[in-house]
């Protein structure tokens, strides 16, 4: 069955369910757009502006991973439930149960970046190409260059963010109003930040079970289960042409993304000049011209 464009839904995922979006048509013959989110536990309508693509004739998906947004909340699960391999699963049972498991091309977003990579070392026969954007190899790289850039807050900033980790004091106003700096340089530089990321950033904040148990209080503090895990050791068995995006001021920073260039056979690399974590918003134009291009030399 093809779906209409714009169509929503859910697909049910064990007991659970994962909520969706498809724009455009299925059927088209090219390879399905499927956009998976960062966090993990934000949704995903800070990448809705993705839609354009379908225009090239590829329906474009979007979902929202299980614990957040239109998709089951489970608020009481613990640090045994929220896995990457639950994570994993979701995935491929969302490409079964949409009929795309057989052609499809994965994009990636921050944490998404990760679960792709992962995804795709296992070659699937469906996957038919992959874009890791804002993302990292793994997160002890992560954590290493997060120093370096709180390195480079104004004066005072980061000792105040250090005072209430060491605290405990993370969920505080002030612990919030201190993050602001980092967060305006190093993940969206527009202001003001535009509806649809707000609406992701407020659906986390309004349900953190994830995004506090896989990651952390911050972008910059990571202290959850995710804080030891990488893709690193599973990229060269990447067989698909791979696209890589970040911004020149990406808290994703060149050091995190070299691994994908150094050992993914089939790779190119976008740098966005004038954007940070969020190209695909910062510089929307340039990143449906990236995208475009590269969906057209995929055949």
């Amino acid at each position: 069955m093809t779906l209409a464009p714009s169509a929503k839904g859910t697909v049910p995922f064990g007991e659970y369910e994962t909520w969706y979006r498809v724009t455009g048509d299925r059927a088209s013959g090219k390879p399905a757009l499927v956009f998976v989110h960062g966090g993990p536990g934000s949704t995903h309508d800070y990448l809705l502006n993705a839609t354009e693509l379908s225009e090239l004739g590829n329906a474009v998906v979007h979902y929202d991973q299980l614990g957040n947004g239109g998709s089951t909340h489970l608020p009481d699960k613990g640090a045994d439930f929220w896995t990457v391999d639950l994570f994993g699963r979701e995935l491929d049972n969302l490409l079964t149960q949409l009929g795309i498991q057989d052609n499809y091309v994965l994009y990636g977003q921050s944490w998404g970046g990760l679960l792709v990579a992962d995804h795709a070392a296992k070659r699937p026969a469906g996957l038919k190409g992959l874009v890791i954007a804002n993302a990292p190899a793994s997160y002890p790289l992560w954590l290493q260059e997060m120093k370096v850039l709180r390195d480079q807050l104004p004066p005072g900033n980061n000792e105040i963010l250090l005072k209430h980790e060491a605290e405990g004091t993370t969920t505080s106003d002030a612990y919030f109003e201190a993050m602001q700096p980092f967060y305006e340089k190093h993940v969206c530089r527009l202001k003001p930040w535009p509806r649809d990321f707000m609406a992701s950033f407020y659906e986390m904040y309004n349900d953190p079970t994830v995004y506090y148990t896989m990651n952390g209080p911050s972008e910059f503090h990571v202290v959850g289960t995710l804080k030891d895990w990488g893709v690193i050791d599973g990229l060269a068995q990447i067989d698909v042409p791979t696209l890589l995006i970040s911004g020149r001021h990406d808290e994703a920073t060149p050091v995190t993304v070299q691994p994908f260039a150094d050992l993914i056979p089939d790779v190119s690399w976008e740098i966005f000049e004038e954007s940070s974590h969020m190209p695909h918003l910062e510089e929307p134009e340039l990143f449906i011209q990236v995208m475009s291009t590269y969906l057209k030399g995929l055949g």
